[in-house]
């Protein structure tokens, strides 16, 4: 090998080094927010989530808190749609088989759990078993003590998630010069919920919402590649990072945004009223109110 073609070759590692470290210092900008995330928290350490919504936790209590229930089969995934997938066929639901539980939570923290009486009915067959178990061993034990009965609700939430859509709107941008590259792409998806609430007296429906709410998945990637010795070698580096946004923190950020709707619109036709705050106008209900205290 003539001094010539070694002059190249150092020419080449010393500007694929270069081109290393540049790569290596935009990829510190573009990763350090996560890493500095997963550095500063105990990866090991259980979160206890607290509602998205500040407004719906800060508001005012209820003069009387209605008494509400959701049963297990009155608010489901109503899509059906599957984890979206090119490569092959993907069997995991997109969205949370139990959205219920996020409902619940949604109802019962709103106004720091000062506003609703929810009633538990998701479980009310094991409840119901654990009573009779109370009643039957108390009567052979002649005990006379007798079990409170249990809460009725004046309304039945009902509705589901009936949307979720994918790749609604997608994109990207790119770049790359003398072998160094750099690209942006994000995917927007869409997943829509709807909730009424049911008069148990009546049967009608006092309120109803439909809320959406978008769900953004980014993705940043960096690549290099140099030729060496004479072209006949090649030397490519890639790097990158993606951010989806949980799809279960979506759907809890819709459900409670839902549950905020519902109680202003509860507020506006009289059908309850925050502690302290007088509204003067009637319920909006052939002139009458109807009992949804329970």
């Amino acid at each position: 090998m003539c001094i010539r073609d070694r002059l190249q070759i150092a020419m080449g590692i010393k500007q694929l080094f270069s081109c290393l470290l540049v790569i290596f210092l935009s990829s510190c900008a573009v990763l350090s927010k996560n890493t500095d995330l997963v550095l500063s928290q105990d990866i090991e350490t259980p979160e206890v989530l607290n509602l998205q919504s500040e407004e719906l936790l800060n508001l005012p209590p209820a003069e009387h808190r209605p008494v509400i229930a959701v049963y297990a089969n009155s608010f489901q995934d109503l899509t059906g749609q599957r984890k979206s997938n090119s490569s092959f066929a993907m069997f995991s639901t997109a969205v949370t088989q139990a959205p219920e539980a996020l409902l619940i939570r949604a109802l019962k923290h709103a106004a720091n759990g000062k506003f609703f009486r929810v009633v538990e009915r998701v479980g009310l067959e094991n409840l119901t078993k654990e009573r009779q178990l109370i009643r039957s061993t108390r009567e052979n034990f002649e005990e006379d003590q007798k079990l409170q009965p249990l809460l009725f609700a004046g309304i039945i939430v009902q509705g589901g998630v009936i949307g979720y859509d994918t790749n609604i709107e997608s994109g990207g941008i790119g770049a790359r010069y003398l072998g160094i590259g750099n690209s942006t792409v994000y995917r927007e998806d869409i997943v829509t919920i709807s909730l009424r609430l049911v008069s148990v007296a009546t049967g009608e429906i006092l309120l109803e919402t439909t809320v959406s709410k978008n769900i953004l998945s980014t993705s940043i990637s960096q690549d290099i590649f140099r030729y060496i010795e004479a072209g006949t070698e090649l030397v490519e580096i890639e790097g990158g990072v993606a951010e989806n946004e949980a799809g279960s923190i979506a759907l809890q950020k819709a459900i409670e945004a839902g549950v905020l709707d519902l109680i202003k619109l509860g507020i506006e036709r009289g059908y309850w009223k925050y502690e302290n705050i007088k509204i003067d106008e009637p319920c909006d209900v052939d002139a009458e109110c109807i009992d949804i205290r329970g």
